[in-house]
């Protein structure tokens, strides 16, 4: 014989549900006991005061008295000093500035100023009337004759120093000098690589000829020149 159940006594059978029920109210309970908070009993007390009671008190009205200013103090009386008759009073005699007949006027001469030449520089490249370098009188650009024989007159005396020679020194070396107001050559000025480059170049400008003075506005003045003097040995 087959033993037979009673499906009403089957126990498992709504076990999940059970299950879900006391999982979601164990998590209720745990998640008011962590978001439980306790506040201490705090006793409210008004520490506010009244002013108004104790201030009420009323200011008498004051009158500011305002004083005048005092008065200005009397000016002193002048002092009118008295001339007595009896005493002299010197009288200030004016004389008379013009010129009676009888009295001689006396020519003066013309007086001669002497103008003072001013000691002014022009540039050579803007000058009106460049210097002239013999040889260039009768060229029509004669600032481009001048330099055309400042170069021939480098290459004609160029003579490279042994010594920079045998030291391998070379370069190019930056020469001022300004032809003066009576055509000669003065204040020259150098900067190279080496003094004996500098003593080379210096020998070369001093060789320079007499040169017909640069003018401006029809008078010799002094004109400045710079040349590079370039030494490279091959």
């Amino acid at each position: 014989m087959e033993p037979k159940k009673n499906p009403k006594a089957d126990v498992g059978r709504n076990s999940a549900l059970y299950f879900v029920i006391g999982l979601a109210a164990v998590l209720a309970l745990v998640y008011g006991a962590m978001e439980w908070k306790k506040y201490d009993k705090v006793n409210d007390y008004d520490i506010s005061m009244n002013v108004e009671d104790q201030l009420d008190e009323e200011v008498p009205m004051t009158e500011q008295i305002k004083t005048p200013p005092p008065p200005p103090p009397p000016a002193a009386p002048e002092v009118i000093e008295v001339v007595e008759d009896e005493e002299e009073v010197e009288e200030t005699v004016i004389e008379s500035t013009e010129t009676s007949q009888e009295e001689e006027v006396i020519e003066i001469e013309e007086v001669e100023v002497e103008e003072v030449e001013e000691d002014i520089s022009v540039p050579f490249a803007v000058i009106e009337d460049v210097p002239v370098f013999p040889g260039c009188e009768g060229a029509s650009d004669k600032k481009a004759c001048f330099q055309e024989m400042m170069q021939k007159h480098i290459r004609k005396n160029f003579r490279y120093p042994e010594i920079a020679q045998e030291m391998g020194v070379q370069g190019r070396v930056s020469v001022i000098f300004v032809i003066q107001k009576d055509g000669s050559i003065g204040n020259i000025r150098m900067r190279g690589p080496d003094k004996n480059l500098e003593a080379e170049a210096m020998r070369i400008i001093q060789k320079l000829p007499k040169m017909t003075p640069g003018k401006q506005r029809g008078r010799p003045v002094k004109v400045p020149f710079s040349i590079p003097i370039t030494f490279k040995l091959q």
